[in-house]
């Protein structure tokens, strides 16, 4: 495989090797089963780790404005942020929709805002992430159709949905339909990718949000592999050969301040992964290997004394990078006050690149492995998460673990142990509770008006008005004949917002046919 250079040096012009082989273990290596060291031979000696800034606020104009600028500035992937509404499914001008509309993302409610989302961009030569899971089938169906309009083959198309539903009951509450039949729909993804979009990973199991909700570390790497484990077993059971769609699952993980043992965290998920997958029937290696991206965590960061959280990101990407991840977000230091301003979107990218150009950090594979330190860590992370997952399977795996609250009870008891340990001071946090400092309030935040909840809503009146409205009444009806039989609804998801339907009434059509679900 061709290297980023020819030779890789210190600044003192000593030769770094591909790889160092601790002597005093056995002699994994990266690219090999189970993948602890890395699922690349080469690790970023020969590709980098795709930079991604998270973005999407107010209009589809206005993030596609963003998306440009990220463009300009280096990002190697995009990735999309979504609107409550749009992630539960109801279109901009539903009651249920007021002081919502483009606060935590972009308003998207039909292919005609993910035409303007996208305008300028080719989506064949991008890779894009999305970061929503309830209506997760109806934006891959809106992408999907947009590229196929841009003139793409879809089958080459690469990105990621997170289309993660367990998590959601146990950590972020955008969910819609119950645990069982929203499975369903979940394999009804893994099925039509497999054969329309082999490219495009199909899920990407998010620890991310498991450790925003307050879990530990051995929680979020326990709970997250339980519910990839689920969904393995639901894509067998439908009858999916797990060599085929399991090289296109994907992960997404938080990396928080403690240095060594998020770096031992991501070592430990590949590990436990391979194994996992391998006892499931996996006997391809890419199906066995754990791919993931990674988000430094929100939730360290501090409205107080903003400028720390710069130090606090680039620990936390220098942690993700150690471990090998294959795509990574920088939060912006202003995260805690307001959406990124695009100066803290620059310097959260700058973090990224400086790490990755100028540190040294990406010239060898594993760096600290045969660290006495981290490698104990590794064994340990990986004992204790496989205690919590043998306490999981042994409930009947982790959907019946979420319907009988045990998940969400034991993130809450983390959290409610890590709050009252800041509160005694036995956890310290800068500027929180040491350090602190007197502040004038911030200027120049960024926020988001309830103006767009206006502008969004003629937009869909202007839809309504132009649509073919006998097409899409006829196509919601073929919706519901799909959804009632089980068939597979991705096809005909794609023909209803092709002909303009919207994703609240997509979402309507199947909130009817599978009721909503009440925590």
């Amino acid at each position: 495989m061709k290297e980023r250079k020819d030779k890789f040096q210190t600044d003192s012009g000593i030769d770094i090797k591909r790889v160092y082989d601790p002597q005093d273990r056995d002699a994994e290596m990266p690219g090999e089963f189970p993948y602890t060291r890395g699922v690349h031979t080469h690790g970023y000696r020969s590709r980098l780790w795709t930079m991604r800034q998270y973005a999407g606020f107010s209009t589809a104009e206005a993030s596609n404005e963003r998306y440009h600028y990220l463009l300009n500035q280096g990002v190697s992937g995009l990735s999309v942020a979504f609107d409550l509404p749009t992630q539960i499914g109801y279109d901009s001008d539903h009651e249920l929709s007021e002081g919502e509309v483009g606060k935590v993302g972009v308003a998207i409610d039909s292919i005609r805002d993910m035409e303007v989302l996208f305008k300028g961009i080719k989506l064949q030569d991008v890779s894009t992430s999305m970061t929503i899971n309830a209506t997760g089938f109806i934006l891959l169906s809106l992408y999907a159709t947009l590229a196929k309009r841009q003139g793409a083959d879809i089958s080459q198309l690469r990105g990621t949905i997170q289309n993660d539903i367990l998590k959601e009951y146990a950590a972020r509450g955008t969910y819609i339909y119950p645990p069982q039949p929203s499975m369903k729909i979940i394999t009804d993804v893994f099925e039509y990718c497999s054969k329309e979009m082999p490219k495009w990973n199909t899920i990407s199991i998010s620890g991310y949000h498991i450790r925003e909700a307050g879990s530990t570390a051995v929680q979020e790497l326990a709970f997250t592999l339980a519910n990839g484990k689920a969904y393995l077993q639901a894509a067998i059971k439908r009858g999916l050969d797990i060599n085929v769609f399991a090289k296109r699952l994907s992960f997404f993980f938080n990396a928080h301040n403690n240095f060594f043992e998020e770096i031992a965290k991501f070592r430990a998920a590949r590990r436990m992964w391979a194994k996992i997958t391998k006892e499931l029937g996996a006997t391809e290696d890419r199906a066995m290997m754990l791919r993931f991206h990674t988000q430094t965590g929100g939730s360290t960061l501090t409205a107080q004394q903003p400028l720390n959280n710069i130090t606090r990101v680039t620990l936390q990407a220098m942690a993700a990078a150690l471990g090998g991840t294959q795509s990574l977000h920088t939060n912006g230091y202003d995260e805690a006050l307001s959406l990124p301003t695009e100066e803290a979107a620059r310097t959260a990218l700058r973090s990224q690149q400086i790490i990755a150009f100028e540190s040294g950090a990406t010239d060898t594979v594993d760096p600290l492995a045969g660290s006495h330190f981290v490698e104990s860590l590794t064994d340990e992370l990986e004992q204790k998460a496989f205690e919590y997952i043998e306490k999981i399977d042994a409930m009947g795996g982790a959907v019946s673990a979420t319907e009988e609250g045990y998940i969400q009870n034991e993130i809450a008891a983390a959290a409610y142990e890590y709050q009252k340990n800041i509160e005694n001071g036995k956890q310290i946090i800068v500027g929180i509770n040491k350090f602190e400092i007197e502040e004038e309030a911030p200027e120049s935040l960024f926020r988001i008006d309830d103006s767009i909840r206006q502008v969004q809503t003629a937009k869909l009146e202007k839809l309504r008005a132009e649509r073919n409205s006998s097409e899409v009444e006829a196509i919601l009806a073929s919706l519901k004949d799909k959804a009632k039989a089980g068939e597979n609804i991705m096809p005909v998801v794609m023909d209803a917002v092709d002909k303009e339907a919207s994703l609240g009434e997509i979402s309507d059509v199947l909130r009817g046919i599978y009721g909503e679900y009440r925590a």
